[in-house]
């Protein structure tokens, strides 16, 4: 590596803004994203029988499910941008470190899926009319611990399927059970909050998912450099 090269937060930051300036430019995957949350939500909401299930008890549900279907498929995009014109070796070959090229996209993926939250969070209080009062504090600090989570591990395994013939396929695959305890936890943590119980009640499982966040982060970065060959 050349002596002048970006250090690794540096690098990082390079390549997340290079992702980003093009997600701006053609708004592509977002609105695809978007439509897809928005549709799901919808769906769910029509097929809800108020006098079985009440609010408080499927809002959540539906809001963490569906948004881990939706952040799959801006997952998808952040090294399926880079196979045109194989610009994934002109990146490979860049003097930066690989870690830098998995932080950059992570936090670009962050970008991509917290803004999408920002839109399916108030979508859900509207369509099931949840008073969320002082509870929408919380509730944006346990979006932004489950998109962390999810960003971890998505980034990841898209690295790993780009360069596979069935990627839309094997990503899910790849991905889902990891998902499971980000949906989990971040579901009960919300029900409670929800429901007005005290923030004591959600902390063991905003723990668990503290935990896993940083578990995976740490992990996969290291994980990373393997994942990819020039």
């Amino acid at each position: 590596m050349r002596a002048n090269a970006p250090g690794l937060l540096r690098g990082a930051w390079i390549v997340a803004q290079k992702d980003l300036t093009i997600e701006l430019r053609t708004r592509s995957a977002f609105l695809s994203v978007l439509v897809f949350t928005l549709l799901g939500l919808v769906t769910f909401f029509f097929a809800w029988d108020p006098t079985v299930v009440s609010p408080l008890d499927l809002a959540p549900g539906v809001l963490w499910v569906t948004f881990t279907f939706a952040g799959l498929l801006g997952l998808h995009r952040s090294f399926g941008v880079e196979l045109q014109d194989r610009a994934i070796d002109a990146l490979l070959a860049a003097p930066i470190e690989r870690e830098a090229v998995y932080l950059g996209k992570a936090v670009a993926n962050g970008v991509f899926v917290c803004a999408v939250l920002l839109i399916a969070v108030p979508a859900v209080a509207l369509f099931y009319n949840l008073p969320l009062g002082r509870a929408i504090v919380a509730l944006g600090f346990i979006a932004i611990l489950a998109a962390i989570g999810l960003v971890a591990i998505g980034t990841l395994f898209s690295s790993m399927a780009v360069n596979t013939r069935m990627a839309e396929l094997l990503l899910p695959m790849l991905s889902l059970p990891f998902f499971v305890p980000i949906v989990l936890t971040s579901a009960q943590a919300s029900t409670r909050l929800l429901a007005g119980r005290p923030f004591a009640e959600a902390l063991p499982w905003l723990r668990i998912l503290i935990a896993f966040d940083l578990v995976f982060a740490v992990a996969c970065t290291m994980a990373f450099p393997y994942t990819l060959e020039e």
